[in-house]
């Protein structure tokens, strides 16, 4: 199964029936750097997703103009495994350390009424 329909079964799972998903594969520039800048409408989410290999490191960094519902993850089965989770967070930063080869994903749900604008960025180290 490719990187979107798995990311996009993981979101309906993860936000239920009626969630809407903007799905975007990284993209890595020549710099290691995955920098995009999107707008979550409310009750949507975005998810970013790149499949990883064991050794791995990459560091995220995100500021949103309100709070959103984040999480690093990727799924086992029917499992989803969590590398990071956030509730009710503007910015965060971090460092995934990857264990497993698998499609990790960086989600953020919008659970506001207003429109969230994310600044978001990843860097592989």
């Amino acid at each position: 199964m490719k990187i979107r329909q798995k990311a996009l079964l993981g979101a309906l799972v993860l936000s239920g029936p009626l969630a809407h998903a903007q799905l975007i594969e990284v993209q890595w520039g020549t710099d290691g750097r995955f920098e995009r800048q999107v707008q979550i409408r409310p009750g949507k989410f975005v998810e970013v997703c790149d499949k990883l290999r064991p050794g791995s490191k990459v560091w995220w960094k995100f500021n949103g103009s309100a709070p959103t519902d984040f999480n690093v993850h990727y799924h086992e089965g029917k499992d989803v495994r969590f590398s990071a989770k956030e509730d009710g967070t503007s910015a965060s930063q971090g460092t995934l350390d990857v264990a497993v080869e698998q499609d990790y994903c960086w989600m953020w749900k919008n659970k506001g009424t207003d429109t969230v604008l994310l600044d978001l960025g990843l860097r592989k180290q």
